[in-house]
């Protein structure tokens, strides 16, 4: 009975901390998927901003909306659009931390 309880305490011993490191590793995993996520979104969109779409904004910080079916797979999150005389910065923030972090794209505007 002894030995049971010795076997059961090392297996538990090995198997919690590696359950632990592999939901550390999907935790990860997700991460970085939302962050190829967003950056596909972002540079796309900054293509179209860069090919004219930029036009109809003025000067100032705006909520950019996104049309991407992809955005779906993204944590909650604000897509913000800062435009300045000859720059355009388009940045996606998540709101939970730990989703990929910030992506920030800049450009020079004509």
């Amino acid at each position: 009975m002894t030995e049971l309880l010795v076997a059961l305490a090392i297996l538990m011993g090995t198997l919690l901390p590696l359950a632990y490191a592999f939901a550390a590793e999907h935790r990860l995993a997700r991460a970085c998927y939302q962050r190829a996520v967003a950056l596909e979104i972002v540079d796309g969109e900054m293509e179209v901003l860069l090919a004219g779409g930029g036009r109809a904004f003025g000067p100032g910080t705006y909520d950019y909306p996104v049309h991407a079916r992809a955005a779906t797979n993204l944590p909650a999150g604000r897509f913000i659009l800062t435009v300045q005389p000859g720059k355009l910065r388009l940045q996606w923030r998540p709101e939970p931390k730990k989703h990929g972090g910030s992506v920030v794209r800049e450009a020079v505007f004509p």
